[in-house]
């Protein structure tokens, strides 16, 4: 992104974190030096707090950040309903707010992630065509990175919603990781015909209809083709997502605390590891989360990042790249033109001249 492209303002839920609304203001003071010129920021929370925080950084007198008073903070353990409905005045609401009144072009939190989803769907609303939103992560693959979803916003999902979640990944693998033909996936128990249940069966289908017109389709992978790279996208529904997001979360700290814990066994295996710091230095980065901090609820009429509720500075500085990157490549645009096409394929009840046309 350069200069001369246009400016963005980007809507902030501040108190959403949860190591506070400090590391909130960190990462966005680290952002702004690398954003586009013209770049502002709409942060929202606790007028005292905020300022406070934000005195401490130089880089944020320049008025290109902005503090909108919210008294009130939706909590982690709020119902989704509930949560964002009955607190209008959170910080959460009225970032919402700003985006819908069309004065941000984009919202990131790191808050509650069902009241962020139901939020957003009410208040945004959804693509036409587009039943419910899916959350997108991007993952380090043996060779390259490569997105998965859904990764939890929709854990009772039926084929339509999974097939539509091909199309919004391939839209974000384009934008994210500069893809042109994105090839996707469908996560399963079995590569070969008719593995899995009902549902998955069904959206293989579905899936294999819109192949070459609107999407890349390889067909069934398996979990242990996940970090294969045999895909560049990853579908399933929320429920299995967000297992597979956390069990991965959950071995990834359990291998680094056995390998911490091995290396400091005795001073032979220390000094080896002392030796290898330049290898380990590497493997931390190649998969490194900080650059993709933040996860696009796909499907919206808006953009909306989610970020980890414990994601440090950096991992709020990434989250804030994607969305500006999302932004400035007017992903949105493409998302629902493929949509409308599938979904004349999908559901032509829905679109009696186009099927006519399509018997002629």
């Amino acid at each position: 992104m350069n200069s001369s492209e246009a400016k963005v303002t980007l809507a902030v839920d501040a108190m959403g974190s949860d190591r506070g609304a400090a590391e909130v203001v960190a990462g966005v003071s680290i952002a702004l030096d690398v954003s586009p010129r013209g770049t502002k920021f709409l942060l929202f929370g606790k007028d005292e707090i905020l300022q406070n925080h934000i005195s401490k950084f130089e880089n944020l007198q320049n008025g290109q950040v902005e503090v909108r008073h919210a008294p009130e903070v939706v909590e982690m353990d709020e119902k989704p309903i509930a949560g964002i409905k009955g607190k209008k005045n959170s910080s959460m609401a009225l970032a919402l707010k700003s985006v819908k009144d069309q004065e941000a072009q984009a919202l990131l939190s790191c808050g509650n992630t069902g009241c962020l989803m139901a939020g957003s769907t009410i208040r945004l609303r959804t693509l036409e065509g587009v039943e419910r939103p899916a959350l997108c992560t991007i993952w380090p693959g043996r060779e390259r990175y490569f997105t998965l979803l859904d990764a939890g916003a929709n854990p009772h999902a039926k084929p339509y919603h999974i097939a539509q979640n091909a199309i919004l990944g391939s839209n974000y693998a384009r934008v994210a990781l500069g893809l042109v033909r994105p090839k996707i996936g469908l996560l399963t128990i079995g590569t070969e015909e008719g593995k899995g249940n009902e549902m998955i069966n069904e959206t293989h289908s579905m899936l294999k209809e819109i192949d070459g017109s609107i999407i890349n389709y390889s067909g069934l992978i398996e979990g242990f083709q996940i970090f294969e790279n045999a895909v560049d996208v990853v579908v399933c529904d929320g429920f299995v997502g967000n297992i597979v997001l956390k069990a991965c979360e959950s071995l990834s700290k359990l291998i680094s605390s056995f390998l911490d814990e091995e290396l400091r066994r005795n001073a032979l295996r220390k000094t080896g590891a002392l030796l290898s710091k330049g290898a380990f230095k590497s493997l931390k980065q190649r998969i490194n989360p900080e650059q993709f901090g933040g996860a696009p609820l796909l499907g919206l009429t808006q953009n909306v990042i989610k970020a980890h509720g414990s994601s440090n500075r950096n991992h709020i500085s990434g989250a804030v790249k994607i969305a500006l990157d999302l932004v400035q490549h007017d992903m949105l645009a493409q998302m629902a033109i493929d949509i409308s096409e599938a979904n004349e394929i999908f559901r032509p009840e829905l679109f009696p001249e186009a099927s006519a046309k399509s018997t002629e």
